[in-house]
């Protein structure tokens, strides 16, 4: 049993719910604009969808990984260079932070929470990122790697939920000290950087 790695793993996924991105942009967006509720809902659906995914990689790449160690070799290089590329991605983007109000009807809370699950399910970035990222943390060598895949995806929904509660809960204060900081859209973007590239050191290693 590692226990560094899983305080590792649950350090990283902190500062990857921390770093600003389209979900938990949307989940501040609805909570100035609909209320905290109305982000919290969006906030249940976007967790909910990451269980989703850990079902996928737990019994698809599980198989792969009990039946050949290169396979798990090759599996960390390839998630490694994917967050790179990531890392790369960011670099050569624009530092900036758009919080803007949505013009849309307010929705029922009921239909947020699903808007936010299907948010999750459906984007390809999110199978792809999880594929790269958690190969690399398993921490147990007798453990089955679908139970430390259930394991892992646990820790990071409880920790996203926690982080995007908070940002649902601190969203107006929240916004209005982005907009107020010069520099905020380049400290954020270089911490998004410096944890691709970080983790993706710690899987190589």
């Amino acid at each position: 049993m590692n226990w560094e790695t899983l305080y590792l793993f649950s350090l990283a996924s902190t500062l990857l719910a921390l770093s600003p991105g389209p979900d938990n942009i949307f989940v501040m967006v609805q909570s100035m604009v609909y209320g905290v509720k109305s982000g919290l809902a969006t906030t249940f659906g976007l967790v909910s969808g990451c269980l989703v995914h850990t079902f996928l990689i737990a019994f698809g790449v599980s198989v792969l990984i009990e039946q050949s160690e290169v396979a798990l070799t090759i599996l960390k290089t390839v998630g490694a260079l994917y967050l790179l590329l990531l890392a790369y991605k960011v670099f050569r983007s624009e530092a900036s932070i758009s919080i803007t109000a949505s013009s849309q009807v307010k929705k029922s809370y009921t239909a947020l929470y699903f808007k936010g699950f299907m948010m999750n399910v459906l984007n390809p970035k999110v199978a792809l990122f999880f594929l790269a990222f958690f190969p690399g943390f398993l921490f147990h060598q007798e453990l089955s790697s679908i139970k430390q895949f259930f394991v892992l995806g646990i820790i990071f929904m409880l920790v996203s939920l926690v982080v995007f509660s908070a940002l649902a809960y601190l969203s107006g204060k929240i916004s209005n000290y982005l907009k107020g900081q010069k520099n905020a859209a380049k400290v954020l973007k270089w911490m998004q950087i410096v944890v691709f590239v970080g983790i993706a050191i710690f899987i190589l290693l």
